[in-house]
């Protein structure tokens, strides 16, 4: 239960805990932790209102800030709410703000639950240009919109019209979010396994959802890799221009066996043995087993280019 202060109102329980001299210690002990970590009874509304400025450059907020939730999201935004969805979506929050003889300015905060997939849906929309800002952890600024992320959060700030002035706007606004967030968010461990002198950065997308993989490369109409919220995946396209690498890691290994073996089946039946074949684009599309990880590799422009390429993978899982 919560009570007015924002904390949980455990006052039967400390009740019970004074009965002893021992109980006393433990009940100091949960208030202390309550006082110096409000965060941790706040609900991430309440985190969330904590990095909006009232005022930036002139653009005032207007009324209070909107909320949404996991079944909210689609009043707010239609079919643009499944991916924020597809990546653990848990609250946004929604701010306006207004200036006289001014585009509008709009702040979006999502709560996205983790570091992982704050990352994640930042990487689904950045573009192949550069666009980095140096705002929060990564970002990009394009025609009136930036978007970065910082922790668990991604945020979108954007005017309905760029000016200079509003431009100047958004961007404060996103510095003074970014300052307001003070701890970072951790990348998905599984970047790890990728150099980055090998792949494009603006290529790079992480994700868990069949259907975000389609959008960035499209496999099979069904989910032939059973990609469901429990498997974490990389689609990254090689520096060279010679074809996509897409990792994935599963629960186990007996998981991982089983989405090979369908991927094998559904894809290229053919390549039961080699585990290379050639498309009917020409190139050449190769697939391995590893652990509790499905390597595959799209798009390469020979057999041994795509296996040898599957085999560096393998080795840094090794």
């Amino acid at each position: 239960m919560i009570n007015q202060s924002g904390f949980h109102d455990s006052t039967p329980l400390l009740q019970k805990l004074y009965v002893t001299a021992g109980s006393r210690v433990i009940a100091f002990f949960i208030l202390t932790i309550y006082m110096l970590t409000p965060s941790m009874a706040e609900t991430a509304e309440k985190t969330m209102r904590k990095f909006l400025s009232s005022e930036i450059h002139g653009w005032k907020a207007e009324r209070k800030a909107e909320t949404y939730s996991r079944e909210t999201i689609y009043d707010y935004m239609d079919g643009a709410g499944e991916i924020y969805l597809a990546y653990n979506f848990k609250e946004l929050l929604v701010q306006r703000y207004v200036k006289t003889r001014a585009p509008e300015i709009i702040v979006e905060v999502f709560d996205m639950g983790s570091g992982e997939d704050a990352f994640g849906v930042f990487s689904y929309g950045q573009g192949r240009e550069k666009g980095e800002i140096g705002i929060g952890q990564d970002s990009e600024y394009r025609g009136g919109l930036l978007c970065f992320w910082k922790d668990r959060f991604f945020i979108c700030i954007r005017t309905e019209r760029e000016t200079p002035s509003a431009k100047r706007a958004v961007l404060a606004l996103g510095r003074a979010i970014s300052k307001a967030i003070r701890t970072k968010g951790e990348k998905p461990a599984i970047l790890n396994y990728l150099s980055e002198d090998e792949f494009l950065e603006k290529s790079l997308r992480y994700f868990h959802n069949y259907a975000i993989l389609n959008y960035h490369y499209f496999v099979a109409d069904k989910n032939i890799l059973n990609l469901d919220e429990s498997t974490k995946a990389i689609l990254a396209r090689y520096k060279d221009g010679k074809g996509y690498l897409l990792l994935v890691q599963y629960q186990d290994t007996e998981e991982a066996k089983t989405a090979f073996e369908g991927f094998i089946n559904a894809y290229m039946p053919d390549a039961r043995g080699s585990g290379v074949i050639q498309t009917e684009n020409g190139k050449w599309t190769g697939a391995k087993l590893e652990k509790n990880f499905v390597i595959i590799l799209f798009d390469a422009l020979s057999k041994a280019q795509a296996s040898s390429k599957i085999e560096v993978v393998r080795n840094r899982l090794r």
